[in-house]
Formats: C-alpha cells, structure tokens, sequence
C-alpha cells in the first residue's frame, strides 16, 4: 500500500496533466521522479524582469521549478523561477508562496497562482521579498496587471461553449510611450 505523501504525489501528477493537457499559457515541460517530485512549467505570458543594464523589460516565457520535499504537502513546495522575474514577492531562489500555502491546496492551484504573480495579477508589496519590485509596483499601479490573460484553464465541470460575439478578449494596457524602458538604479 502506497503512503500518503505518494498518493498525493501520484494525484498532483494526475490533476497537473489532465489540468494543463492542450492550454497554452501553463506547459508542464519536464519532471523528475516516479511519482514526480521535481516539476518544471513554462508560462506564455507577459512579465517582466531587470537586465544587466538596470533596465525594466518585458518577457512572454517564463519557466519555474518545483521541489516537493520530504515533508510535502505538510510543507509547501519549494518553489523557484529558472528566468529571471522581477516581481514583489520573488527573487533570485525562491517564490514566497507561505502566505497562501496549505496542504489541502492543490499544486495546479499554486502553479495557476504563481502565473498569475508572474503577470502581476496578483502580489503583495505589505512583506515583499524584492523590495525594490514592490516600490516599483506601488508606482506604477496604472500599468498592473502586466498581462491580464486568463492564467487558469477551465476547470472539466464548468466549460460552457461561448458564442463567438460573447468571447472576450484580454484587455490591453496601452500607455504613452515605453513604459519598460525606465532604468531601474539599484543601491
């Protein structure tokens, strides 16, 4: 009989592939482990991050690592952006995700949670792990979201066909000039 850290994993795997199957904004691109402990996804959307020159770019692909550790779910995933993303609430190791993480939470919600941080759907500037992304965010409000996509696919049991006149876009955020092209002084 399989443990119940293993039946959780076996059923993460299983909601995380049945989930993402054929949606192009959240790709299960790699996993490691039988069930898989170590995920890695790739978000299609807009976020944005700081080159070498200092200055505040935008980025459509982002990839993230998960890590379920020993103690998982007790303990939340550990997760980890392998692009860089600049952003409140993560930095170069990590992704702060202990404010909203329990063990009855699924994974694919936290993935969906974290796509939407990426497109700054969702952020918190009150405790941030990059402070300088947190001023930057409490600046600029008018340009948040960067991305304002539907992150999360339909969930199975509330897909309900759209006519075409009633399918809506994502809106747009159309500003005057470059708003990405401010340099950002790091001290």
């Amino acid at each position: 009989m399989a443990s119940p850290r293993t039946r959780r994993l076996k059923l993460d795997h299983e909601t995380l592939t049945r989930r993402f199957a054929g949606w192009p904004v959240i790709q299960i691109t790699g996993s490691a482990g039988l069930p898989p402990e170590i995920y890695q996804f790739q978000f299609n959307l807009k976020g944005i991050y700081v080159n070498a020159a200092g200055e505040i770019l935008e980025r459509d692909t982002h990839v993230l690592e998960v890590q379920l550790s020993l103690e998982y779910p007790r303990r939340a995933p550990q997760c980890r952006m392998l692009t860089p993303v600049f952003h409140p609430n993560f930095d170069e190791t990590s992704v702060c995700i202990g404010d909203f993480w329990a063990a009855s939470e699924g994974l694919d919600d936290l993935v969906v949670r974290i796509g939407r941080m990426i497109a700054y759907q969702e952020y918190n500037t009150r405790s941030p792990l990059n402070g300088l992304a947190a001023k930057w965010a409490a600046e600029h409000l008018p340009l948040l979201p960067i991305d304002s996509c539907t992150v999360a696919p339909p969930l199975e049991e509330t897909v309900v066909a759209k006519s075409d006149t009633e399918a809506a876009e994502p809106a747009v955020l159309e500003t005057p000039g470059d708003p990405w092209s401010e340099k950002l002084h790091v001290t």
